[in-house]
């Protein structure tokens, strides 16, 4: 019920999503109907993906020589995730869809991901997916491949990296070549043979639907038959496991793409990852293309961008596992006794854990972690609806805040939620360390979120190298704007005005930091300390929300101790967190070159 209640004061005192009924597209839904979808995903999720979580675990995928076996419950969680309608949650009623806000979608997901993120992880690639394919596909190809996406009868995947690329998708080698005569006719879209290898791919093979539709990332070669090098000669194309003929009907052949092996994973073991071979010894795989040649990532990011947000979700909720479960351990194991009633004397009762400060300070940083974390993710899914359907001014806006805040969406509950499980985990001492409880797990599969959909160095170079100066800085200035709004707002409340004073030093000490790291023009320079300026900016971002969401605390109907619980979390942040960023960003105002000029002949 914590996780409820918090969710239900963020969206309503908060967020204020009841607004959004106000909105043409929003009409026919309420308070009490989004209420209504969150009941109804609490329930599933606590029904069929929990029960299911450690099995999962326990049992990861295997290939028996012919097909990925998964748990049973797998299915079953799944089965009853499409049969709730979430997967077309913010399409068009008219298309089967629920129409919802994607911050109530948002809110929805975060039971999911809390309860299970790897039997999660199916169904979220599968609405990002379908989301392109709505985006960027013809008619056709979203009649044919995105709607069986959101009806759950088919699944989808991203297959972007390549075994000698990584994450460096301008190094990519999959060719798509024209296949034949009359190529461009083929009613679902321009028709090539797809020749390479993808790794890394979530979902990429399975059981769980009748068909996979891959959404690839390959180069078309020139004219000579060479790769146009760099990003520019990237194209996208949907290259399903099983062929499909112009209707949309399984032609029962097997396209060819191939399994070439499944990684064995430290943890988030409930997803499938796979090393795809793409017309392996034939004629190549076919797929079709999307959009025009070379839009590829143009195309992608917009996957990519939701996948993001919902890294930072899945992070988020993995974190709040975890210190929901910690705190119900520190309630009822009893050691230790009080120092200040004879606490070497036997003699006197254990003390709960929880009454140890020390084990205080754990919980009360998980906690400032994970809730904070929600209120960014539920943030950038507001925006997201503002962007969406609010006037025009406030759109761009929208827009522009997303912008600078999605390398943050991403990579502060990806890091700092992690911590939360540490946490977690040191509170219940060498019982958090062994499977009997499921804290190991939580960090286990949160290892992940730090690395895919980009590392932390990659949104650091993304967040100081594009993101804080593109248009001159715009973006940055918007945020700036939005966060000075809330420390005018603290400053009539006598009891944050310290809080707002504090943000504000850290805001103009971010500032000038963001100058100095480009004072000399020289990218290598300004970017070497990219990730310090990375969890700067983000502890920056947190004590701002951290700070309007307390301000929404004095107008809300919430008990005294939901109150006096998240005003502590702030206080936690604001005293024990935000003064970390003076340490991070002096290497990037002085432009440390440390890490930049060492050798390695010197490791």
């Amino acid at each position: 019920m914590a996780l409820r209640a918090t969710l239900d004061f963020l969206l309503r005192d908060w967020l204020q999503v009841q607004s959004l009924s106000e909105r043409p597209r929003f009409a026919e839904h309420s308070l009490e109907g989004y209420a209504a979808v969150l009941d109804s995903c609490e329930r599933i999720a606590a029904e069929q993906f929990a029960p299911a979580n450690r099995a999962c675990d326990a049992e990861e995928p295997r290939f028996d020589g012919e097909r990925v076996i998964l748990p049973a419950s797998t299915k079953q969680a799944l089965d009853a995730y499409i049969a709730s309608g979430m997967l077309a949650a913010s399409q068009d009623e008219a298309q089967g869809g629920l129409q919802l806000p994607c911050v109530i979608e948002t809110a929805a997901n975060a039971f999911f991901q809390k309860a299970s993120v790897g039997i999660s992880g199916y169904a979220l690639l599968t609405v990002g997916n379908a989301n392109l394919l709505l985006a960027h596909g013809s008619e056709r190809q979203r009649a044919v491949f995105a709607q069986p996406q959101l009806q759950g009868r088919w699944f989808g995947t991203m297959c972007l990296s390549e075994p000698q690329a990584g994450s460096s998708l301008s190094d990519i080698q999959t060719r798509a070549v024209p296949d034949g005569e009359g190529f461009e006719l083929d009613p679902l879209g321009p028709r090539y043979r797809l020749h390479g290898h993808k790794m890394w791919i979530s979902a990429g093979e399975h059981e769980l639907s009748e068909n996979i539709v891959h959404l690839v990332l390959a180069k078309i070669p020139d004219a000579q038959g060479r790769l146009v090098p760099g990003a520019r000669g990237i194209s996208l194309f949907i290259v399903p496991k099983h062929g499909v003929d112009a209707e949309g009907r399984l032609d029962g052949q097997r396209n060819a793409v191939a399994l070439a092996g499944l990684n064995h994973k430290l943890g988030f073991r409930g997803t499938s990852n796979c090393l795809l071979n793409f017309g392996e010894g034939g004629a190549g795989a076919i797929g079709y293309l999307v959009g025009q040649p070379g839009e590829g990532l143009r195309c992608m990011f917009h996957m990519m961008n939701e996948a993001r947000i919902g890294v930072g979700l899945a992070a988020t909720m993995l974190g709040y596992a975890g210190f929901e479960a910690s705190l119900a351990y520190a309630r009822q194991r009893p050691q230790g006794r009080s120092l200040g009633l004879g606490g070497k004397d036997a003699a006197q009762p254990q003390q709960l854990i929880i009454e140890h400060a020390d084990v205080k300070r754990m919980l009360l940083a998980q906690k400032s972690y994970v809730e904070g974390a929600l209120a960014l993710e539920l943030f950038c899914a507001r925006l997201v609806d503002e962007q969406k359907t609010g006037a025009p001014e406030a759109a761009a806006e929208a827009a522009q805040l997303l912008e600078v805040l999605i390398p943050i969406a991403k990579s502060w509950p990806s890091e700092w939620c992690l911590e939360a499980n540490s946490l977690a985990i040191q509170v219940l001492g060498g019982a958090g360390y062994t499977r009997d409880f499921p804290v190991e797990q939580y960090w286990r599969d949160n290892r992940l979120n730090m690395i895919h959909e980009g590392t932390h160095g990659i949104h650091g170079l993304d967040l100081l190298g594009r993101k804080v100066v593109l248009n001159g800085g715009q973006a940055l200035r918007v945020l700036v704007a939005r966060i000075n709004r809330t420390v005018e707002a603290a400053l009539q409340r006598p009891a944050l005005a310290a809080q707002a004073n504090q943000l504000a030093a850290a805001l103009a000490q971010l500032g000038r930091a963001s100058k100095a790291a480009w004072a000399t023009g020289e990218p290598e320079v300004a970017l070497a300390n990219a990730t310090p300026y990375l969890q700067a900016f983000g502890h920056g971002v947190l004590a701002w929300l951290w700070l309007d969401v307390t301000l929404a605390l004095d107008d809300a109907a919430v008990s005294s101790d939901f109150a006096q619980g998240k005003r502590a979390a702030a206080a936690y942040f604001y005293r024990y967190e935000l003064p970390k960023i003076g340490a991070w960003l002096a290497v990037v105002e002085s432009r440390e070159p440390l890490c930049r000029e060492m050798q390695d002949g010197w490791f």
